[in-house]
């Protein structure tokens, strides 16, 4: 009786824990991982720091969004299986809610003036935030000639309309077989001679192939949030034709100014396209593999990170999941910037990422400001 006593209240803690980290996390996966290492290593000596870092190397291994997946691996070490959903769970159920209220609203009133001139100053300061994580990430991932290469072939494959899964796919087989030349002696696997063309076709709305179009993102994503973008572009707006370019936008800077993982931005879109049944659905879909993926690869994954075969094909994906950001950046923003002053509010809003390091919900907080004085003044 005092060993379950024991276990709920560590599946308690684990909920609110990640609660609390769901509802102030803001700044994205890394501030997000930032918070955890703080709570669960530094404050409650849940893991210790080389755990932790156990942790960062398995989740980057595995599709999904790293800060939930972070959350569902200390989960389930401090409180077991249940503590594997309470972790998952508590990360992501804030921002699902509010995303949904927002989704509500923007149902409401999205098409009136007020609010279109909101989203009209917050868009281009989207585009710079995913500039900076271009940045950022780049002098990162993009460490050789190989990799950069790769990153290049991947922007030009885009354009030619070539399947997001086959480049990133293609990116992490290159950058594994150069790694590993002198080493493999079989041929290239029969999945460079399948067909990588994905032509656009327009299909009528359904909430199955909705379910099941955001749980295909979610077995397949890999990178940062915001390569999900160029999944969700090539889905729902080029292939099944449910979304314009600007509802994608407005969905990306909802997904800005909410807490937790920009993952949930899906819910806006699935409110957009089913209503509160969509929402769910869409919710559900994009972050059941990620479970998933965690409870398969739990104990595994920890020591795969040491394999440098494994940290080639990851730096090959990696860098092809970069090629896609930059990609879907560029057809972003000629959406976003459509005179000087939304190009001025873009410009500004790099200066003050890049130069001053100012966070990134100030940024949209003040691109909304100017919107909305724009409107006023016109």
């Amino acid at each position: 009786m005092e060993i379950r006593e024991n276990r709920l209240q560590q599946v308690s803690e684990v909920f609110m824990l990640f609660l609390r980290l769901g509802v102030t996390a803001f700044g994205g996966p890394a501030v997000s991982i930032a918070m955890m290492q703080d709570e669960v290593v530094q404050r409650r000596k849940w893991l210790s720091s080389q755990q932790f870092l156990d942790l960062v190397g398995a989740t980057n291994l595995i599709p999904g969004p790293n800060a939930v997946e972070m959350a569902i691996h200390i989960g389930l070490l401090r409180a077991g299986w249940w503590g594997f959903l309470a972790g998952g769970v508590g990360m992501t159920l804030p921002a699902f809610l509010i995303v949904l209220a927002l989704a509500v609203v923007y149902g409401l009133y999205g098409t009136t003036p007020q609010v279109t001139w909101l989203l009209y100053g917050i868009k281009p300061v989207v585009i710079a935030i995913l500039l900076q994580a271009l940045w950022t990430l780049g002098k990162k991932a993009l460490k050789t000639r190989l990799l950069l290469g790769i990153g290049i072939v991947v922007i030009a494959g885009y354009a030619l309309k070539i399947n997001e899964i086959f480049l990133l796919l293609g990116g992490g087989l290159i950058a594994l077989l150069w790694s590993n030349r002198g080493r493999l002696k079989f041929p290239l696997p029969a999945l460079l001679c399948t067909p990588w063309l994905s032509f656009p076709f327009a299909s009528p709305f359904g909430y199955l192939s909705l379910f099941l179009s955001f749980l295909k993102i979610g077995f397949i994503w890999y990178g940062s949030g915001y390569v999900l973008m160029a999944f969700l572009r090539a889905e729902f707006v080029s292939r099944l034709g449910w979304l314009t370019e600007q509802q994608l936008l407005d969905a990306i800077a909802v997904g800005q100014v909410t807490p937790g993982p920009l993952f949930t931005s899906v819910t806006f879109i699935g409110y957009l396209l089913g209503g509160f049944w969509g929402a769910i659905l869409a919710t559900l879909g994009i972050f059941l593999p990620s479970f998933l993926f965690v409870a398969l690869a739990h104990k595994v994954l920890i020591g795969v990170q040491n394999s440098s075969t494994a940290r080639s094909l990851l730096d090959g994906v990696n860098a092809a999941a970069l090629g896609l950001m930059a990609a879907v950046a560029l057809q972003l923003g000629l959406a976003a910037v459509t005179d000087w002053i939304s190009g001025l509010i873009l410009l500004a809003a790099l200066v003050l990422l890049l130069r001053f390091k100012v966070n990134s919900t100030w940024l949209i907080a003040g691109g909304a400001l100017v919107g909305w004085v724009s409107s006023l003044i016109r």
